[in-house]
């Protein structure tokens, strides 16, 4: 199997992870392009814009995969399939998934095995699951922060000793992308008042 991988070195860090050598044929890119003999794209820089999934769409009429987390699948061609490919959620041993159709299915599990990863399917809603669960608990960080109850430092210390989260709460936010957070939350409240952003983390996203 040839794959090409548009990412950054971050991203290309985590999603090697949990292999060293991967017995797949990786063309490493920084820009969508057209390579010979690639039957499948990833697509870890995706940006929803017209222009780049016509672009990715003449490149194969096999599997392709963006990291789309505030993008569904019912706005996606139908060979494309989307993970949650934020960074910090790549550098585990399991990837969210969605696709809407099941055929693409098998390509995505055995591309993924060949990383040393598994797939988990999830159903095609915005910001699949364990990216809405931690931008909850970052927005509830900030309410804390709101309330005055104490610093984000505390916070990320008593969450990862308390928890044994590898990141505190305002880290995560950090190595996600505190608008990218911003975003997730905006587009759940919009169904759910639960996730309305905290006033300090709108300020900071300005």
């Amino acid at each position: 199997m040839k794959i090409a991988v548009i990412t950054n070195e971050v991203l290309k860090e985590e999603l090697l992870s949990q292999v060293e050598a991967p017995e797949l044929e990786i063309v490493w890119l920084a820009e969508p392009q057209k390579i010979e003999g690639a039957t499948h794209y990833l697509d870890l820089l995706f940006t929803n814009e017209k222009e780049r999934i016509q672009l990715l769409s003449s490149f194969t009429s096999e599997t392709i995969l963006v990291n789309a987390v505030l993008t569904t699948c019912k706005d996606l061609p139908q060979n494309f399939g989307r993970i949650n490919g934020w960074p910090s959620f790549l550098n585990r041993p399991v990837v969210e998934a969605a696709t809407l159709n099941n055929k693409y299915k098998p390509d995505i599990e055995k591309l993924f095995s060949l990383l040393g990863k598994s797939v988990e399917w999830t159903p095609d809603t915005i910001g699949f699951i364990a990216a809405r669960v931690i931008c909850m608990i970052i927005n509830e960080a900030y309410y804390t922060i709101q309330d005055d109850v104490t610093g984000k430092e505390e916070i990320d210390i008593a969450m990862k000793l308390g928890t044994r989260y590898p990141f505190g709460p305002f880290e995560w936010s950090r190595k996600i992308g505190l608008q990218n957070v911003y975003a997730l939350l905006s587009s759940l409240a919009m169904e759910h008042k639960r996730y309305e952003p905290a006033e300090i983390l709108k300020q900071e996203t300005q």
